[in-house]
């Protein structure tokens, strides 16, 4: 399909790009990869009398590995992340998730900034990102502002983020233990059926720690404080397994949709994340 008529901007810097959104205000949306939104307007589920692409602004396609912290900017892309050795090395479940984002041509072009920021509940980065307790970096006309990826969504395609700001960075603690995300989906290009993104620091045989969040089981990421609650203290046993799964199942909203029906995607989820718990313990 064709999408409605829109006027095309391309600043050259974040200048422009907020003199752009104060003048035409919400019927003005930004642009990083496209793979959000562009579908959307095609589709006309999505108006954008004033569209603003993101690509010739500087400053948003570095990936800078700290000590203490990862800082990765908006329009880095799903490639830039699978091809980055320092990345891979500092945090290997961000290339684990990205090697399973719908093909190569997507994630070619296909951003960090856009995928966290459009608030499609499909989208894989943002439940990864609240995982790891990600902070989100946003520039508007009042000046610069962070924002906890754990508190950034609140509805499908609803975030915190005001119609004058833009997201221009994350940044990632450094992660430490072990890790896993895992996917399953109907065919490559799809989203999730459901998706499990697993943090498990441990101590000896005893977990210490546990973060664990969702994907396309409700309609927001869902990050599971008391799945990753019912692990810690334990040897991840199959107790523990149940009751992370049965804490997790309590916090997901599925909705019945060509994925399959409510009963079928709980199922999937709790296969999904034993999975994901598993091999980030065996990582540990």
């Amino acid at each position: 399909m064709i999408p409605a008529a829109f006027e095309y901007y391309r600043p050259q810097d974040m200048a422009g790009v907020l003199a752009i959104l104060g003048e035409h205000g919400d019927d003005a949306r930004v642009m990083a990869g496209g793979h959000s939104l562009i579908p959307m307007m095609k589709l006309r589920m999505a108006d954008v009398p004033h569209l603003i692409d993101l690509q010739d602004v500087g400053g948003m396609s570095d990936i800078v590995v700290g000590a203490d912290e990862i800082r990765i900017g908006a329009m880095v892309t799903q490639a830039d992340i699978i091809d980055n050795t320092e990345l891979r090395s500092a945090a290997p479940i961000l290339r684990e998730a990205a090697l399973q984002i719908a093909d190569p041509q997507v994630r070619y072009m296909g951003t960090v900034g856009g995928n966290v920021a459009s608030g499609d509940p499909g989208n894989d980065m943002p439940g990864l990102m609240q995982c790891l307790n990600t902070r989100f970096t946003l520039i508007g006309a009042d000046g610069e502002r962070e924002v906890d990826a754990r508190e950034f969504y609140e509805a499908a395609y609803m975030t915190t983020r005001e119609d004058d700001e833009v997201l221009t960075a994350v940044i990632i603690p450094t992660p430490a233990g072990g890790y896993a995300y895992e996917k399953q989906k109907r065919k490559i290009g799809d989203y999730a059926t459901a998706a499990a993104a697993v943090q498990i620091i441990k101590d000896g045989d005893t977990c210490t720690s546990a973060a664990i969040a969702m994907t396309n089981l409700s309609d927001t990421p869902i990050y599971s404080e008391a799945a990753g609650a019912a692990l810690v203290g334990t040897s991840v046993d199959d107790a523990a397994l149940a009751a992370a799964t049965a804490a997790m199942l309590n916090d997901i909203d599925p909705s019945e949709d060509n994925r399959g029906p409510i009963a079928f995607k709980k199922h999937v989820a709790a296969v999904i994340l034993r999975r994901a718990i598993t091999r980030a313990w065996s990582r540990a």
